[in-house]
């Protein structure tokens, strides 16, 4: 992916304490690509204890960035807590790391960001929003808000299929789960889009704001939209329907139409 073009690797922290084994892996096989984590949770989570992680990737984690959120109700409660006061948990959190010795100071963190005051704090106290499950609109609304110094990084996830039903099949395995989460759902009732638009994966006109599909070309101009809407930087999710392999291919593709 490094040899591809691609300048910073994103994956999921994952439900679990700590950052996992996989971004040191991912750190000792590159060699100038950044490495986040998007995202790991403000919930099970200390701030001081992943500070110390941090601190142990040594001169590999100067490339190493701490993407950090609130996550979702339905992910949180069934661990015991109570999912309250999400901007005050990443407020609170984003503090512990600053605090901690050593700090994981504000450019070496960022923060996933959909609505204005969870914006505004990434903005404040990171290097700034990593927003998910967006459209083109979101990336033009963040911009405005952040203003021009904070990094706007947002996800995109993509189908590389030319056969529209076909594409909307396979996005759709991404976007039904994520339309039943109330943060994500919250977020595009927002931006106007009806609720109408929301049940059963998404109508084709959401679907296909959320997830460019198309061939490589194709796909590549929805993500530059992004970068003209005022992103820094597009983290590309390839989805595949019912595939689990990692899509080395279709980043191929896609990398001889973006660099």
């Amino acid at each position: 992916m490094e040899q591809l073009g691609y300048s910073a690797l994103w994956s999921s922290g994952r439900f679990q304490p700590g950052i996992h084994p996989l971004f040191s892996e991912l750190l000792a096989g590159t060699d100038h690509a950044v490495v986040a984590t998007g995202i790991l949770s403000v919930w099970i989570n200390d701030p001081a204890a992943v500070a110390a992680q941090v601190e142990s990737f040594g001169a590999r984690g100067e490339r190493f960035l701490l993407g950090i959120g609130a996550s979702h109700a339905p992910v949180v409660e069934p661990t015991g807590q109570r999912y309250a006061r999400p901007l005050t948990k990443v407020r609170e959190f984003l503090r512990g790391l600053g605090a901690a010795t050593p700090a994981v100071v504000n450019d070496r963190r960022i923060v996933a960001a959909l609505r204005p005051k969870m914006l505004r704090l990434a903005a404040e106290e990171s290097l700034g929003a990593h927003p998910y499950f967006v459209p083109v609109e979101h990336t033009a609304r963040a911009r405005e808000l952040l203003g021009p110094g904070p990094v706007l990084a947002p996800e995109v996830a993509v189908v590389l299929d030319a056969d529209a039903e076909r594409a909307r099949s396979a996005a759709r395995s991404h976007t039904t789960g994520y339309l039943g989460l109330e943060n994500y759902a919250n977020n595009l009732v927002a931006l106007g889009w009806p609720h109408d638009d929301l049940p059963h994966g998404g109508s084709d006109r959401l679907v296909d704001a959320i997830v460019p599909h198309g061939n490589a070309a194709a796909v590549a101009r929805r993500l530059r939209e992004h970068l003209e809407a005022g992103a820094d930087h597009v983290s590309v999710q390839v989805v595949r329907e019912g595939g689990r392999d990692f899509p080395l291919e279709e980043y191929r593709e896609l990398a001889a139409e973006l660099f």
